[in-house]
């Protein structure tokens, strides 16, 4: 018998040496957030946790519990085959996980409110109120296959697969996507949001800690996927100006060529600075009109709701089921390539 036992606890050893080898490749960003936004988040799940514990522990004791008191062997435990209701036990049964939906319910209901991303901020951190007085740092996000582009439009700069962010201070993310459905996801400092073609998303956050992270896209658009990621920095104020004036002395400007350009589908695409972007780019991309001569989705919109009815073959808010998407490349592509290179050069 306890040859038989050594057996079995040594097979069970083997059997978990591959979850463990799994485990240590995980780099636990969610419950290791560097952003007051990942922190609540993180603390909705232990709470959630630990109130679905208190019914799933004690249910799984008392299974033991009540296989070992009423074994066949044991001729102390009572025998009733007649039973079939008492009161007292259905009402502990269901008011303890009862107790628990009302909880998580509420817990629900407030967060929802409370983290929703297009609300501003109430605090950078617990104990310090954000300044109403101070804007938001603005960041315009746009997923593109299989590459993420991000503007500072205060700044006019922007950069390719790197997100650099001051700390301690809210900044507000306006998110779309050039064609598939995407997912802007850094798991240290927010929740994923999805990013879809046509369509702006908001995003509120803060990063508190200086540091490298990582943020990709959780949503599966094709096959450069597995590499859509970009790097996120956190630095300080006085770091983040350096960074935005190296950026507008060494890089090379965002035209719209360039743009056309990155938008033909790339993977592991290099990280990217450029010293300017066009002015009104991001709402462009929102509107599908990029390319030079395309009619952007408000415009057709603002046409259609004056009444006017569309000329033949012209293009409406959505497009005929089958045309080309607005941001294709029809229009000659002439400039600078996406790595800020004029074309011959």
């Amino acid at each position: 018998m306890r040859a038989h036992l050594s057996f079995a606890r040594r097979l069970a050893g083997i059997a978990l040496l591959p979850i463990i080898g799994l485990l240590q490749g995980c780099e636990r960003a969610v419950l290791n957030p560097a952003g007051d936004i990942a922190l609540q988040q993180r603390d909705l799940i232990y709470a959630s946790t630990a109130l679905m514990l208190l019914i799933i522990v004690p249910v799984l004791i008392l299974i033991v519990v009540f296989a070992w008191r009423y074994r066949a062997s044991n001729r102390k435990a009572t025998y009733d085959p007649n039973f079939h209701h008492s009161t007292a036990l259905e009402l502990v049964i269901w008011s303890g996980p009862l107790l628990i939906i009302i909880c998580l319910g509420a817990l629900t209901w407030s967060s929802t409110h409370l983290l929703d991303p297009f609300r501003r901020l109430d605090r950078i951190a617990e104990g310090r109120p954000v300044d109403r007085t101070e804007e938001p740092l603005r960041v315009q996000v746009v997923a593109m296959d299989w590459k993420w582009l991000f503007i500072y439009p205060d700044q006019n700069v922007a950069t390719v697969n790197e997100l650099v962010l001051p700390v301690d201070r809210e900044v507000r993310f306006d998110i779309t996507s050039t064609n598939g459905m995407n997912t802007f996801y850094a798991p240290t400092l927010a929740g994923m949001i999805y990013a879809m073609p046509g369509m702006q998303s908001s995003l509120h956050a803060v990063l508190n800690r200086t540091g490298e992270y990582g943020g990709f896209s959780a949503n599966y658009s094709g096959a450069g996927f597995s590499g859509m990621r970009f790097r996120l920095q956190g630095v300080k104020q006085d770091a983040f100006e350096q960074w935005v004036r190296q950026t507008q002395a060494t890089g090379t400007p965002l035209t719209t060529a360039d743009y056309m350009a990155l938008e033909h589908p790339t993977e592991k695409h290099p990280i990217t600075l450029y010293s300017a972007a066009p002015s009104g780019l991001f709402d462009r991309v929102v509107n599908r009109c990029v390319a030079p001569g395309t009619p952007c989705i408000a415009d057709q919109m603002k046409h259609r709701g004056s009444g006017h009815p569309a000329e033949s073959g012209e293009r409406g808010p959505q497009g005929p089921a089958h045309a080309p998407a607005p941001s294709s490349h029809q229009a000659p592509v002439t400039g600078h390539t996406a790595h800020g290179q004029a074309d011959g050069e």
